[in-house]
């Protein structure tokens, strides 16, 4: 009978020791390396930002897609119906800095892509950086750098839960897109140079540029592109989700009778290699390099995560000259189809199908052009700031004895001149009372907020909480415009408003964006329930099983990942 026992017991303690050891083997092996099976991540993040993409642009055109772009996207991934952006104004710099921090203007300091600092009333651009210099061009192009976003982003969160082992590079034309998805810790962001037809960065990241991008910069893309003229794909007549292409709504290039396809870019790029952004091939030569990148850096290729974040800077140059309803923009869209269908299709053989994790979404969408709305009968207007600014000053000088009370109405909001108020020991509370009434009183301004006290303000909640998440209490002003809908800052001209459009205020043309998620780790459907710009980082932070940002405000999307 002991001998038996004994037996037992030789046997329970020979099973756990087999068990701690296997646990032990499984622990080791998880910590190895990022992609084991035992802590499963995708070789390769890549974030599309499409700058200026309207949410109904995935199906404005969806019957002239091809199956391997924006459809493989849909049909393939999970795409969130009804995200919202979280905050006004809706601007470039904010958007590209909510969707890779989770967090909003209040708390990561990006309150417009330019925007007036409180204490000083000087004016800073979001991504300005006078400690920095230029690599790869010269003068101020390059004096660009992170410094002034106050969070970190969830490729800062990937590089501080790999010990910095994680590659991550951002690319736009635009510095801010590529320098705010990248976060503190990128090892690269590069951008268009006008001047010169190059790719630049700065001394935040290195002191000269890699090889590959010396190359790449030599092989002069931008002039062989644009000497091609863009054409448009398919014969005028069968863009039918377009208006006509010759009319009053668009812009017209400098050095050409119409706003018309097609553009003889070859005629009119001479001493202009920034046309590039005005074109279609804008997008081209961003995912020209971001294929270079991926194969000199070799993104994907590692035992951790690595991650690109790609901007497309392109549609929202030709949105804001042309407008939503273009033939140039329909054309832009078929074309930028086309450009994911390849790079699809390049990932696929490079790093691997099911191997990588892509997203796309948007910083912001656009507005119909309000002449355009007026001609269809729908209410719209634009909104002289500067005639605003310039009666605002008057009426505040015939009571405060003070010509400019008030520096500017940027970003939609009043910021005061606290120099003339403090020397002049005004009242504050006073002043904001009264530009309060003067707004409220213009037949295109719907709301006023005193934005410290936009919480108690009698607005709708939708409203209320954009402006609190906007306001960032040292770069905002304060109070809030809000216009009523379909209007926007504009200069009218005659009876007609502005060509083209813009952005920036909290409608649904403004405010909805798309986004899908794709590949690795990634459920097929979609969610008609609302979600938030907010969610994206912490989405791409549980996908990665790393902390979310560190002013993120956001939750993760738990429908988008896989059990």
């Amino acid at each position: 009978m002991k001998v038996k026992n004994l037996l037992l017991v030789i046997f329970a303690f020979a099973a756990v020791s087999v068990s701690a050891q296997t646990k032990k083997k499984k622990l080791l092996t998880a910590t190895a390396t990022a992609t084991s099976p035992d802590l499963p991540r995708p070789k390769l993040v890549v974030g599309i930002v499409v700058d200026q993409m309207r949410w109904d642009y995935l199906y404005r055109y969806y019957d002239r897609y091809q199956s391997n772009g924006f459809k493989r996207l849909l049909n393939e991934g999970f795409s969130c119906e009804n995200t919202q952006v979280d905050y006004i104004p809706t601007f470039t710099a904010p958007g590209h800095s909510c969707i890779y921090t989770g967090s909003v203007p209040a708390i990561n300091g990006m309150a417009g892509n330019d925007f007036t600092i409180q204490a000083t009333g000087k004016t800073m651009y979001c991504t300005q950086d006078t400690t920095v210099q230029t690599v790869g061009s010269t003068g101020p192009v390059g004096k660009m750098s992170p410094r002034n976003l106050l969070t970190t982003t969830v490729t800062d969160e990937l590089k501080l839960a790999t010990n910095f082992r994680s590659k991550v590079i951002g690319i736009a034309l635009k510095d801010r897109g590529g320098i705010l998805p990248g976060g503190h810790t990128a090892d690269a962001a590069y951008w268009f140079d006008d001047k010169t037809g190059n790719w630049i960065t700065s001394t935040y990241y290195m002191k000269d540029l890699p090889q590959w991008v010396k190359d790449f910069n030599n092989q002069k893309l931008a002039e062989t592109y644009l000497k091609t003229d863009w054409t448009p794909l398919y014969p005028i007549n069968t863009y039918i989700q377009s208006a006509p292409d010759d009319n009053k709504y668009e812009g017209k290039f400098k050095g050409m009778d119409t706003p018309t396809l097609p553009v003889k870019t070859s005629a009119l790029y001479k001493g202009n290699l920034g046309l590039i952004r005005s074109t279609p091939y804008g997008n081209t030569i961003t995912v020209d390099l971001a294929v270079a990148a991926i194969n000199a850096e070799q993104l994907g290729q590692h035992n951790v995560t690595d991650f690109l974040a790609v901007s497309l800077s392109t549609p929202d140059y030709i949105g804001h000259q042309f407008g939503v309803n273009a033939v140039e923009i329909e054309d832009t869209y078929l074309r930028l189809d086309r450009e994911l269908a390849s790079f699809l299709t390049y990932l696929d053989a490079k790093v691997g199908k099911g191997n990588y994790t892509i997203f796309l979404t948007a910083d912001h969408g656009a507005a119909h052009n309000t002449a355009f709305l007026n001609d269809h009968n729908i209410p719209a207007g634009v909104w002289d700031d500067a005639a605003t600014l310039k009666d605002l000053n008057k009426y505040l000088e015939d009571k405060y004895n003070e010509k400019r009370v008030v520096l500017n109405l940027g970003n939609y909001q009043v910021n005061l001149n606290y120099a003339a108020i403090r020397t002049e020991k005004l009242n504050e509370e006073a002043i904001k009372q009264d530009c309060i009434d003067f707004l409220q009183k213009l037949p295109d301004v719907a709301f006023a907020v005193d934005m410290s006290k936009a919480q108690t303000t009698n607005i709708p909640e939708q409203l209320r909480s954009r402006i609190i998440n906007g306001y960032n209490i040292k770069n905002s002003g304060v109070i809030q415009i809000i216009l009523e809908p379909a209007w926007f800052v504009g200069h009218p001209t005659a009876d007609l408003g502005p060509t083209g459009t813009t952005h920036g205020t909290w409608n649904p043309y403004d405010n909805h964006i798309p986004l899908v998620f794709m590949g690795w780790g990634i459920q097929h459907g979609s969610a008609t329930r609302e979600t938030h710009m907010t969610d994206i980082a912490p989405t791409v932070a549980a996908l990665l099983h790393i902390q979310a940002p560190n002013g993120s405000i956001g939750q993760p999307i738990s429908e988008v990942l896989k059990k």
